[in-house]
């Protein structure tokens, strides 16, 4: 059986009105279509198309014109930007209110530097068939970004030159392992976690910002259940707050499991999350901490045509104990964002719309129904967000 497929926290002054606005905002009309997200599970491994595999269906039409009155501004203040692509980007990664990573399908890597404006496609060279579902980056020069899929289709590559030039940093040679996301700490302590491994979810750590990668020993990582893997869906389904938290977002089992780490992978602890499991399409999609104590988790069943209660849940205490939110989202939601510097506003975002919480996670409205897959926000008070056929926005500084 196939294993299955698959933040930053976001508040400036300058966000402070926007996030008064975000609740008084009717939602917008969708700029697109919604499609629903896949995971890797959902086809057989034989499908011909990659793209068709872990995207939910290959995007064959090229992008609308993103400047048409009903994408200038929407209920978030979601501004979608001209990307000239319609790759599927899972992958985000901003860094302030100029710059910007977007990696998806196809192996496309884009890059802004001008807010949003124009994007530079400075995909790798030969990446064609791999599919990006992360990315993280430090600066405007410096990323890196993660391949998923079974065997060497997981790849981990790194630039130093805002994507002149690449390299490759580690390829999974065990067949067994398919990796879904990555975090790092600071510009050195990263990780990167795999699908379990004979029964125990694998974890890759690298002390040198991403250029070298060992495997971290599995004594300390508590036994996955039975179907349990994680999704990578948003780049976030492993996340971290500080130098040494870490906490990874399981789904697929009997229920949904949040995996917590204080020491940077070496050892870990599972807590059960009030989110719906039971499921190969059911868990926890992606988290979010502002600190190593407050975080959310969203999901849900990803399904178009399945309902999703109780699609998000929070915690006060690192992971240890979690509780389902009083009003959820009302759908199925892959990627979470705090507003920077708030202790109480949140995004979350998926194929349905963008939903809003004024009270760290307690209750949800939506107020956007674009579809996208992934939120970031930066400290400098940009938000940023993405999906299918070529959607990236940003909802800028005010």
């Amino acid at each position: 059986m196939t294993s299955m497929g698959k933040t930053r926290r976001m508040m400036s002054v300058g966000l402070v009105g926007a996030a008064l606005a975000l609740t008084l905002a009717a939602p917008a009309r969708a700029g697109e279509t919604p499609t629903a997200a896949h995971d890797r599970r959902a086809t057989p491994k034989d499908t011909a198309a990659t793209a068709s595999r872990h995207d939910g269906g290959t995007d064959t039409t090229a992008t609308t014109n993103l400047r048409e009155p009903e994408a200038e501004a929407t209920g978030v203040g979601w501004q979608l930007t001209p990307t000239g692509t319609d790759a599927r980007f899972r992958g985000l990664a901003a860094v302030d209110r100029r710059t910007a990573w977007a990696a998806g399908s196809r192996g496309t890597v884009l890059r802004t530097t001008d807010g949003g404006r124009s994007w530079r496609n400075v995909s790798p060279p030969g990446a064609a068939e791999l599919e990006f579902r992360d990315v993280e980056a430090f600066d405007a020069r410096r990323a890196v970004v993660l391949a998923i899929g079974e065997g060497e289709a997981s790849r981990v590559l790194r630039t130093e030159d805002g994507g002149a030039t690449w390299t490759e940093s580690f390829r999974n040679t065990d067949p067994r392992a398919f990796y879904d996301c990555m975090t790092f700490f600071d510009r050195r302590h990263g990780l990167a976690m795999s699908d379990p491994v004979d029964g125990k979810y694998r974890i890759l750590s690298t002390r040198d910002g991403g250029r070298s990668w060992q495997v971290l020993p599995s004594a300390g990582m508590p036994d996955a259940l039975p179907g349990e893997a994680g999704f990578a869906a948003s780049g976030q389904c492993l996340v971290s707050a500080g130098p040494r938290d870490v906490w990874l977002a399981t789904g697929g089992g009997a229920t949904a499991r949040v995996l917590h780490s204080g020491d940077r992978g070496l050892t870990w602890t599972a807590t059960v999350t009030p989110v719906p499991a039971g499921d190969l399409a059911r868990g926890v999609f992606g988290l979010a901490f502002r600190d190593r104590a407050h975080g959310i988790a969203v999901g849900g069943d990803y399904r178009k045509d399945q309902p999703s209660p109780q699609a998000a849940a929070v915690t006060g205490d690192g992971g240890r104990t979690w509780r389902a939110s009083a009003t959820p989202p009302p759908a199925y939601r892959s990627g979470v964002a705090w507003l920077p510097h708030s202790r109480s506003a949140a995004l979350a975002v998926g194929p349905t719309g963008t939903d809003l919480t004024t009270d760290g996670g307690n209750t949800w409205r939506t107020v956007d129904t674009g579809s996208y897959d992934t939120v970031d926000c930066t400290p400098d008070g940009s938000c940023w967000a993405s999906g299918e056929k070529g959607r990236i926005a940003v909802a800028p500084r005010r």
